[in-house]
């Protein structure tokens, strides 16, 4: 038979596991070289080529088009790369090899490095999949209202230097995450700041004020944007939130069931 002759001394076996591999290997190939459109070439911790740039290339550029009219982005280039780089950290180097930490020369929260680090990003409101303003003050956000936790609109604002600076005017909620991510505060001397909800101190919080781990006049706040009902992502930070939660009155919504800390990615924002 034809089977019999053509197949009769070879593996089939053999060859269904070789091409598994093979196709295995072209996958993380595949993979790995998609992984490098952004941070790459390697740069050592001065920002010169590094010296060993791994076992695979860089891949060619590919311009993608973002949603919402957003215009294109293309990586690699560089561009991309360089709409995305500071320079003149204010750190140090503590040995003179590669992979050791820095050490800031400076005020880090001030200079932005250490646990205040930041990456640029675009200075736009984030959008959710419908294309509007993700995080946006409530009381302009119709459905949502504080659902556990005391409403902190309307209590004094004091810093951890003891001094009073405002009173909470508004929530500023994620609203597809029904999470809040900012307090809006009226300060005593006029204008109005953006909290994170990292800076309440919930231990030492109180029915009548609440308390925030920093000093503003030390680290001033970022100011709100001529644009008031828009968040702008300008700095990236990886932000936690605690005590308040938030539900949308809407039937079809999921009510928010986490009352513990969620971290969440937000960010602070300059005008």
């Amino acid at each position: 038979m034809v089977g019999e002759t053509f197949f009769g001394n070879f593996d089939l076996a053999s060859l269904a596991i070789w091409l598994f591999w093979g196709f295995f290997a072209l996958l993380i190939y595949y993979l790995q070289t998609e992984n490098m459109r952004e941070g790459y070439p390697l740069e050592t911790e001065d920002g010169h080529p590094a010296p060993n740039q791994g076992p695979f290339p860089v891949p060619k550029p590919k311009t993608f088009k973002l949603p919402h009219g957003r215009g294109e982005v293309t990586v690699p280039s560089a561009a991309n790369e360089t709409a995305h780089r500071r320079t003149d950290l204010a750190l140090a180097r503590t040995a003179t090899s590669e992979g050791f930490p820095h050490v800031p020369t400076g005020d880090a929260m001030a200079d932005g490095v250490g646990p205040a680090s930041w990456a640029p990003r675009r200075d736009e409101p984030e959008l959710d999949g419908h294309g509007h303003n993700k995080i946006v003050p409530m009381a302009r956000a119709e459905g949502f209202a504080v659902s556990a936790g005391r409403d902190p609109r309307g209590l004094p604002v004091q810093a951890s230097d003891l001094e009073v600076v405002g009173r909470v005017s508004d929530i500023w909620v994620d609203a597809p995450e029904q999470l809040v991510r900012y307090l809006e505060v009226e300060l005593n001397t006029g204008g109005t700041r953006l909290i994170p909800m990292t800076m309440p101190d919930p231990g030492r919080q109180g029915p009548r004020q609440l308390h925030l781990f920093g000093a503003v006049r030390r680290y001033p706040l970022h100011q709100i944007g001529q644009r008031g009902d828009q968040a702008r992502r300008g700095q990236d930070r990886r932000l936690c939130r605690r005590g308040l939660d938030v539900r949308c009155r809407k039937p079809q919504a999921r009510f928010l069931k986490k009352t513990g800390a969620a971290c969440a990615r937000a960010a602070l924002f300059t005008p």
